[in-house]
């Protein structure tokens, strides 16, 4: 089969398109013909080394979200027959590139797979299991529902839900979106929806701050003293005179979580977009388009 390997740290070229042995599954796992595949900034950081608990050896396969079908189950795995549409994420942070979803087919523990509605299609769901998650636990992050929230890079995938979950559970949303992208951010709900250029210093106080780029003190100038912040990455902490709680979200895996966020997408109750498929030979190229941003949606490896 076909796959793509990181044959060493560095930019987009060292992505390689290469000749895989094809996984077999083993007990409580499946295998899946990927359909599509998400590019996320996660991957590039994977390629350059820049990664929680350091860089991985090469060679490996980047890529977390995955969305295809079942085509062969292992010894008494009963979760999913052969031709199942599945859709889900590869713990990343634990494989570590073996498995990554940049190939033709992945072994996947069922407990990383949700079953794919009809509803939605292969290239769209690609797009929700990481930046969907990710939004809904940073979120239980913070308790004071019904007070302001800013949520920052509200253009982008964990922005995105990110505004939408947080309208929802009672939040008024100030939600910073990228140029010429107001529209978009209008859509998902927001309250207010103010420019990358603003001054995020003037838009507060707010309760709380979703810091989805992350933006760091900038972001949180926005928030009032005894407030939150939840940061995607880790940023420098904030002066401890303001009482604030500054809160590192990181993905944890929540299959139930999963397929009710899903189910919530394919029944047009959260909204997601595509800025570009690629094939899957065009990783390289795919990876030179998130690293130069500006992107109104996710980049999408398709296969087949």
């Amino acid at each position: 089969m076909l796959g793509v390997v990181a044959a060493a740290l560095g930019g987009p070229e060292v992505l390689q398109v290469t000749e895989l042995p094809e996984p077999a599954a083993k007990p409580g796992q499946v295998v899946v013909r990927i359909r599509a595949v998400c590019v996320h900034p996660a991957d590039v950081a994977a390629t350059t080394g820049k990664i929680p608990g350091g860089p991985v050896a090469p060679p490996f396969s980047p890529g977390w979200d995955i969305a295809g079908e079942v085509a062969s189950a292992g010894p008494d795995t009963t979760d999913f027959e052969v031709g199942d549409r599945v859709v889900g994420m590869i713990p990343w942070y634990l494989t570590r590139g073996a498995p990554g979803g940049y190939a033709e087919f992945v072994a996947a523990d069922t407990d990383w797979l949700v079953r794919l509605p009809d509803e939605l299609d292969f290239v769209s769901a690609a797009t929700v299991p990481l930046n969907a998650q990710t939004a809904h636990q940073g979120l239980s992050l913070v308790s004071s529902a019904g007070g302001g929230m800013l949520v920052t890079g509200a253009s982008g995938g964990v922005g995105g839900f990110a505004t939408q979950l947080a309208v929802r559970s009672g939040f008024r949303v100030l939600a910073q979106a990228t140029d010429d992208d107001e529209q978009w951010v209008r859509g998902l709900g927001a309250h207010e929806v103010v420019s990358r250029s603003a001054d995020l210093a003037t838009v507060g106080p707010v309760a709380a701050v979703f810091d989805a780029v992350p933006l760091g003190e900038v972001a949180a100038a926005a928030v009032e003293d005894g407030g939150v912040v939840v940061v995607t990455r880790p940023t420098p902490a904030i002066d401890p005179a303001r009482g604030v709680r500054q809160e590192l979200q990181l993905i944890r895996h929540d299959r139930a979580l999963l397929a009710d966020l899903v189910g919530q997408v394919a029944a047009g109750r959260l909204r997601t977009r595509v800025a570009a498929t690629m094939p899957l030979t065009e990783a390289a190229g795919a990876h030179r388009r998130v690293s130069a941003g500006g992107l109104r949606g996710k980049i999408v490896l398709t296969v087949g």
